[in-house]
């Protein structure tokens, strides 16, 4: 008979676990923030005191829940998120218009720091009264309007948007180059252009848009939710898929 592999050992479990609830822990709360560099897998050995498997154990785990990237010779990283979904990308609105080929210009039309409304906290899951940022946002592609964005921001998981200046920047570009995110939902829909979005879009009003609404969140923390409004006219959602094995002809 073949020998088994003898079991890990319990104190062996249980620092692999609190290396990594350690790593994890830091990078959810944002202090390793994504595109920031780990401690080398020595300097990890060292803090613990532990082999260098046990480490590598734990950056394996930490790369198959999306949470670091390793780089050759360069060491691990915070992940930056992925931005895609089944049905289509979670945008970035420039980069998407930029992706394009076309100039891309935006414009900050409001910026409020207030207390969360009923709809704000059913929508994040917050207390009514915490405090939120509330953005407006116009995005434009080759002069045209692009999109207008409706954003709020939850300042209890990510504080140092309230002293960010939104003016130049995106909000949802800033975001992705500076909050992790675990999760996305998003509902994709056709509305009609009330007067004030189709003066925003330069469109008639009554024309149809395509409407994404998105929550994102960490952990069990929301982050923000967004609403953005497009031109009918102007967009198309193209999912490309292969079949699944069972059933398919």
């Amino acid at each position: 008979m073949t020998a088994s592999a003898p079991a890990p050992r319990l104190k062996d479990v249980a620092l692999h676990q609190r290396i990594r609830s350690d790593i994890e822990g830091r990078i959810v709360s944002g202090e390793w923030k994504p595109g920031d560099r780990l401690p080398y897998e020595h300097e990890l050995m060292a803090e613990y005191g532990c082999a260098r498997m046990t480490v590598n154990k734990v950056m394996s785990s930490l790369v198959e829940a999306g949470l670091i990237e390793r780089r050759r010779r360069a060491g691990s990283f915070v992940r930056r998120p992925v931005a895609q979904s089944a049905v289509m990308e979670i945008p970035d609105v420039r980069a998407e218009v930029q992706a394009r080929g076309e100039a891309y210009a935006y414009e900050l039309l409001s910026r409020r720091q207030r207390k969360a409304t009923r709809a704000d906290a059913e929508m994040l899951g917050l207390e009514p009264g915490a405090p939120v940022l509330a953005l407006e946002c116009r995005h434009f592609a080759e002069g045209r309007p692009y999109a207008i964005e409706n954003r709020v921001i939850a300042l209890s998981t990510v504080p140092e948007a309230a002293t960010t200046d939104f003016s130049t920047e995106p909000p949802g570009t800033w975001l992705l180059r500076h909050e992790p995110w675990h999760g996305a939902e998003h509902r994709i829909s056709a509305a009609s252009a009330d007067a004030r979005i189709a003066d925003l879009l330069d469109i008639p009003a009554g024309m149809a848009c395509l409407v994404v609404e998105r929550q994102t969140w960490r952990s069990d923390q929301s982050i923000t939710a967004v609403k953005l409004w497009y031109p009918g006219d102007r967009q198309t959602l193209v999912a490309r898929f292969t079949p699944s094995t069972a059933g398919s002809r």
